[in-house]
């Protein structure tokens, strides 16, 4: 029987704020089958993305929109020195 690989390299926290770049307006749902995590999940990640300043959501009508602070520093020290753009120009090339 074949292992099946559980694990990424990049964080739920990283992926939906490379789907929040990728498509400003995502919605819950979307976000949640992009990154195969709940919807609940993904609220959870999104507020705390909020409250640490790496997201600022803004209602529009119905819908949020979410801009992505590009010039934000990582957190964790190992790549603290590096901020969201470099994560987003490493991933999106």
């Amino acid at each position: 029987m074949a292992v099946e690989n559980t694990w990424t390299f990049l964080t739920n926290h990283a992926h939906v704020l490379l789907c929040l770049v990728e498509n400003p307006d995502s919605r819950t749902r979307d976000l949640s089958e992009r990154v195969g995590i709940t919807e609940r999940a993904v609220q959870r990640i999104v507020s705390e993305l909020e409250d640490e300043g790496y997201v600022i959501k803004t209602r529009v009508g119905r819908r949020n929109h979410y801009e992505v602070i590009l010039d934000k520093y990582l957190r964790h020290p190992v790549e603290s020195h590096r901020s969201v753009q470099c994560l987003v120009d490493l991933i999106k090339e």
